[in-house]
């Protein structure tokens, strides 16, 4: 099965309010694996960056100035998107300014159902834990060492691990594992060796031996009873 994991870097948290995208970055996964196929862009959002918004991501005006508008790579990212499921973390947000775009360049908007929350998953899996990115990765053991700033890219590169073991992670293939026939190593047990039988029976010499030895005996106990 084919997946999206995105992560969008916008202007603010209000696309109705005049915000608007200037990153968004996607990782494809088949079968819950990393395929090492992406998705990048950076776009001009034809507005000042606030303050606020640069000192989350880093995005200034002056990086921007020369990076396309949306409208320029919507086809590519349409094209990347296909028909999967997209999966982002807080994902009603992301997809508010995803739609938002499509439908200033009379483009489709991408079907609420298409949407996969890995916040609403990690709050129904952990309940009453922190369910940020950074606080999934460290629950997971996932390097997060180079988000100093959030980045698109790098966010869906991390939220991909984050989704994976959500979902079972590195448990999956143990029910695969499970029907495989089990193979247990144990120490060879070596055929027992036959002695041949020994023989216990007399020979004459001993036993003429035996009797002179008896001879010699005065009052056996074994007469004893015999005596009246």
């Amino acid at each position: 099965m084919r997946e999206i994991v995105f992560d969008t870097e916008t202007t603010g948290l209000s696309f109705s309010g005049g915000d608007r995208l200037v990153e968004i970055g996607c990782v494809e996964l088949f079968n819950r694996v990393e395929t090492g196929q992406v998705f990048h862009a950076y776009f001009n959002p034809g507005r000042p960056m606030p303050a606020e918004a640069q000192a989350v991501h880093g995005l200034s005006d002056a990086f921007l100035s020369d990076k396309p508008g949306f409208h320029t790579g919507v086809d590519a990212l349409i094209e990347f998107l296909g028909d999967s499921p997209l999966i982002a973390h807080n994902a009603t947000f992301d997809f508010g300014f995803l739609n938002g775009e499509l439908g200033l360049c009379k483009r489709p908007a991408i079907a609420m159902s298409r949407m996969v929350d890995t916040l609403v998953i990690a709050r129904s899996r952990h309940p009453g834990a922190k369910h940020t990115l950074d606080a999934l990765c460290v629950r997971f053991g996932i390097d997060r060492s180079r988000r100093v700033l959030h980045g698109a890219l790098l966010d869906a590169q991390l939220l991909a691990q984050v989704y994976v073991e959500l979902m079972g992670g590195r448990q999956i293939g143990l029910g695969l594992a499970s029907a495989a026939p089990v193979v247990e190593e144990a120490a060879a047990v070596a055929p027992a060796k036959v002695r041949p039988p020994r023989i216990f029976a007399p020979s004459d010499a001993e036993l003429a031996a035996h009797a002179a030895f008896l001879d010699t005996v005065k009052q056996p106990l074994w007469h004893a009873g015999t005596a009246g």
